[in-house]
């Protein structure tokens, strides 16, 4: 990529509505889906726990914990 991330095309990547299914995987499939959540997940998901009122697991992975997100933005509404 050049300088202002254009492809062969020319096209700017970051400007495509649609960037494809590569940007978005099951959990499930993310080869550090088994490793610690993130500082940052963490900190949102606790956010959301109280927010619904649910507990917060610290231990979960980085797969379980985005799991447990989307459950909890469901459930009050954030994120969506």
């Amino acid at each position: 990529m050049t300088k202002t991330q254009t492809d062969e095309t020319g096209a700017n990547p970051k400007r495509d509505p649609e960037p494809g299914s590569n940007t978005i995987k099951d959990p499930e499939d993310w080869t550090t889906g088994d490793e610690a959540m993130t500082g940052a997940q963490a900190s949102y998901l606790k956010t959301l726990s109280e927010e619904a009122g649910q507990p917060f697991d610290p231990n979960l992975t980085k797969a379980e914990a985005s799991r447990r997100i989307d459950e909890l933005q469901a459930k009050t509404g954030r994120g969506r």
